[in-house]
This record gives structure tokens, C-alpha cells and sequence, in this order.
């Protein structure tokens, strides 16, 4: 990781919309050898709480996307590093924020642990059933051009 200092702060956008990281944002998609997804129920007091989204947050200063979805990925849901080989990324661009799918493959399936008060549970979810779920409203407009790539 990059030291820059944290972006944990919410930017606002020209018509009154906040995103949180001052950097802009990034979430990691791990893909496990199975065709799963990992996905984390979201805290009810976070942003879109309560619903299914990927491991991430804000980017800190001078840190890649990728760094910063690995970081928050290990923080928020135990995901050893070690494990990933990434394959891509997608980027949501509005001008003045970004986000930043990160999709990598876990070369072997490993127990996420819940490890910050910002994750209800985590769960590897068969590609086929991320949709029933109740998604993060981006992660929903995401997901099938994500999946489509997987």
C-alpha cells in the first residue's frame, strides 16, 4: 500500500450525489475456482447498508485501484492476498469520482472472515444467484456486464 493519507471522506457532485472516498473508491469481485462470487452483506448504518456489494472502500492518496481493493478486501473480509491473481478492472467514471471494479481469480477458495462492524456476513454466491440477491444499487447495474466477463 501506498502511505499516502486516507481517503475516507465523501465527495459531492454537481447535483448534490455523495460518494465516499476522497480518491475515489475501489472493491474487489474475487472469483473462486467454483464459479462463486465473494459477496458481503453490508452494514445497515453504511452507505446503501444492508444490502450485497463487494469488499471496498476508498482509495488513499496515491494508491492504485488495485491496492486499494486488495487493502479493504483483506481489512473488511479477510482476503489473503496471496491467494489472487487479477484479471481486470472496470471503472465507473463520473468526472470528479471514480469507482473501480477490481475482478480477481482466488487461485483456491478460502473462509472470508468478517473482521470490521462494516460487514453483516460474507458469502461465496454462485455466479447464477447474485442476482436474487438484494444487491448495493451500483453493484446491480454492474453485474451483468461483469458477469459477462467472468
Amino acid at each position: 500500500m501506498n502511505g499516502g493519507k486516507s481517503g475516507d471522506a465523501w465527495v459531492e457532485g454537481p447535483d448534490g450525489a455523495r460518494y465516499w472516498g476522497l480518491y475515489g473508491a475501489a472493491g474487489l469481485l474475487v472469483v473462486s475456482p467454483e464459479r462463486e462470487v465473494l459477496l458481503q452483506h453490508r452494514a445497515a448504518w453504511s452507505h446503501f447498508g444492508d444490502t450485497w456489494g463487494v469488499p471496498g472502500g476508498a482509495r488513499h492518496e496515491g494508491e492504485t485501484a488495485v491496492e486499494a481493493a486488495v487493502r479493504e478486501a483483506g481489512e473488511e473480509a479477510g482476503v489473503p492476498e496471496s491467494v489472487l491473481d487479477v484479471r481486470f478492472s472496470s471503472v465507473l467514471d463520473l468526472g470528479y469520482w471514480t469507482y473501480t471494479t477490481v475482478v480477481a481469480d482466488a487461485k483456491e477458495r478460502f473462509e472470508p472472515v468478517v473482521s470490521d462492524p462494516e460487514s453483516i456476513a460474507l458469502r461465496w454466491v454462485p455466479f447464477e444467484a447474485v442476482a436474487a440477491l438484494d444487491l448495493h444499487p451500483r453493484f446491480a447495474e454492474a453485474w451483468p456486464a461483469l458477469r459477462a466477463r467472468l
